[in-house]
């Protein structure tokens, strides 16, 4: 910091707090001249100054903090037969995490890149999100208010790049995924159909017995 920006800041602290102690309350070390501060007394005025501010109200607080009050939600408005209004409704003013993963991958940069750019336009459309990669392919968003999470899956999902999105353990695929249908899924119908052709079989044995 700037010599003369550093004064001024400790002077407002120094003159914040003689308002609030006459000389005779004050400490040895706060009726030294600012000039003599030492780094010990600062860090003394310092937690002074934090000890004499005023806590912020609770309703005030920042999206996602645990001492903030959860909005009320009013159960008669909603409706149990769309399952994501009632989580939106449920996970509003909640932190709320999402996982997206990118098609056509070639590297982590470019991922970094298609993503900012996914971030971008969630704050143009008033969508609030924190961005963290994870992966080469995959990144994280966070959400203070949950209850926008649910907006931002139905923009991502229409981003060309965008192969799928994870949801409080829901996975929406893109429009424009390469994998249409997901792998374990796909291996779990082919076992169902191979059971039931063994089904079928034995059941034609049996009757060529009897």
């Amino acid at each position: 910091m700037h010599p003369l920006g550093y004064f001024v800041c400790v002077s407002l602290l120094v003159v914040g707090s003689a308002k609030k102690a006459s000389d005779g309350d004050k400490p040895d070390w706060a009726k030294k001249r600012i000039q003599d501060y030492s780094d010990a007394d600062l860090e003394r005025l310092l937690d002074q100054w934090e000890e004499d501010e005023e806590p912020i109200p609770a309703d005030e607080l920042p999206d996602g903090h645990p001492d903030k009050p959860q909005p009320q939600i009013d159960m008669s408005k909603l409706d149990m037969s769309n399952p994501e209004g009632v989580m939106q409704m449920t996970k509003k003013g909640k932190t709320v995490m999402m996982f997206v993963r990118v098609n056509h991958f070639t590297d982590r940069a470019e991922t970094e890149e298609i993503t900012s750019l996914w971030q971008t336009g969630l704050y143009n459309n008033h969508i609030q999100a924190e961005r963290f990669v994870i992966e080469d392919n995959r990144v994280m968003f966070m959400f203070r208010d949950g209850g926008y999470a649910w907006e931002a899956k139905d923009f991502l999902v229409e981003q060309e790049r965008c192969e799928e999105v994870q949801l409080e353990q829901q996975t929406y695929k893109g429009n424009f995924a390469v994998e249409k249908e997901e792998p374990k899924k796909k291996e779990k119908k082919d076992k169902k159909k191979k059971k039931k052709t063994k089904a079928k079989g034995t059941a034609t044995v049996e009757k060529v017995e009897l």
